[in-house]
């Protein structure tokens, strides 16, 4: 346990732990012995006469013992579907499948969000080009992963965010001013100029501040969520959180993947992690990247609930968060895996060029087949909800305020020098 938790971690639990040590007594214990067995303990014959013994070595429970020597050819297992609701042309694929309990003002909303993180990033990419900001980092092609995941979370839950997830800072009530703010590190930053752009974070709604090292953001969501989980078993009454952790695959590279996915299986800690697999990290597709099914095939391997969902049906993605949160509360806490399917249609950054390492007429065709904004306005126009009209008006007027916020904070003063040494020096 101790070489997968951070030591801030460690400290806070140790320090929890042993002030509460009835909260300890409450945790359920697994351990088992693997000499409790007695000779032939092992040995099940079926009515058939058949042998129907299981291993009982602790590493390997309920395996069937076998006689076969056969070697498991992954590429000869069946591959883990993609849950969808509606098809690349918006129509519901169960005509009573839209997700139950929402209104269409939501979806209303939840398309508007997703307009407005499109324009934004158009906008900012333009600026950055123009040498008026540092950095920036689109979102184009995975609106409705974010979007979608964060409108099925409570304003309790947690969320630890990689680098894509504007739509969730936008769904949870993240302003045109604080994204503003933030890019352009001025005196209204929560960061207060600390943090490069695209750093976001906000103590309301409890988004912890983006990393720019990749992945280490998993382990500790995994640590948070059992820091609730040891709060929820000393206070009952707490009100049922979770903590989402959201990263790409490429993050899925690296160690911190499995260490946090490890503990929090092992510890049975209520946290969904969100793989947001758009094809590629950074220049490195995933052909090149992995073997096997992708990212969900690992977390059933760390005994994890897994579910692999179409990214750019945000119905979809809304339908699988919702139940997903569900899980991870039931059974005293449990992790989840989401694995998001995409398509990065934007370079992988201001400091990319993705046209050196793959096709433009690639990226072209999938701006054109299929796009998490483009399915969902096929939907509402299909339901009378949206129109040509409204759409124009629509993007006009994001246009006009997210301008309006970035002259302003582009005008706004900067913080002192001094700030971003208060917070880690005294006098």
């Amino acid at each position: 346990l101790s070489s997968q938790i951070t030591p801030t971690m460690s400290a806070y639990l140790l320090r929890h732990i042993s002030r509460n040590p009835r909260v300890l007594s409450r945790i359920p214990q697994r351990w088992s012995s693997s000499i409790s067995q007695r000779p032939g303990s092992d040995r099940a014959i079926g009515a058939d006469g058949e042998d129907t013994s299981s291993v009982r070595f602790p590493g390997a429970v309920n395996s069937k013992f076998t006689t076969d020597m056969a070697f498991i050819n992954p590429s000869t297992t069946t591959n883990i579907p993609t849950y969808r609701v509606m098809d690349s042309d918006g129509v519901l694929l169960d005509k009573n499948r839209k997700p139950s309990g929402v209104s269409n003002e939501e979806i209303l909303t939840w398309y508007k969000n997703m307009l407005t993180v499109s324009v934004m990033d158009v906008i900012m990419f333009e600026a950055q080009r123009q040498g008026r900001l540092s950095f920036y980092m689109v979102s184009a092609g995975e609106e409705g992963i974010s979007v979608g995941s964060a409108a099925a979370l409570t304003p309790d839950d947690v969320v630890f965010a990689q680098y894509r997830e504007t739509g969730v800072f936008q769904q949870r009530g993240f302003t045109l001013k604080d994204f503003m703010s933030q890019l352009f590190a001025n005196c209204h930053d929560n960061g207060r100029g600390r943090n490069m752009p695209v750093h976001y974070g906000s103590n309301y709604p409890r988004m912890h501040t983006i990393s720019s090292p990749l992945a280490t953001q998993i382990p500790q969501a995994s640590g948070a969520a059992y820091a609730l989980k040891l709060e929820s078993l000393q206070n009952p009454d707490t009100p049922p959180r979770i903590v989402t952790c959201y990263f790409g695959e490429g993050a899925a590279s690296e160690g911190d993947f499995h260490a946090g996915l490890n503990i929090a299986a092992t510890r049975s800690c209520p946290v969904v992690f969100i793989c947001r697999n758009n094809g590629y990290a950074i220049s490195t597709p995933t052909l090149e990247q992995y073997r096997g099914d992708g990212i969900a095939s690992r977390g059933i391997g760390y005994g994890i609930d897994t579910i692999r969902v179409d990214g750019n049906d945000i119905f979809a993605v809304y339908e699988a968060m919702r139940e997903a949160r569900r899980i991870a509360l039931s059974d005293g806490g449990k992790p989840v895996l989401i694995e998001a399917m995409s398509y990065r249609v934007s370079h992988h950054s201001t400091s990319d060029d993705s046209f050196a390492y793959r096709a433009r007429v690639e990226v072209e065709d999938w701006k054109r087949r299929d796009n998490p904004i483009i399915r969902l306005r096929k939907w509402l126009e299909n339901e009378g909800l949206w129109d040509e009209d409204t759409e124009r008006t629509t993007r006009e007027q994001l246009r006009k305020e997210v301008l309006k916020e970035f002259g302003e904070a582009e005008r706004e003063q900067k913080p002192p020098l001094r700030e971003p040494l208060r917070a880690c020096m005294r006098n």
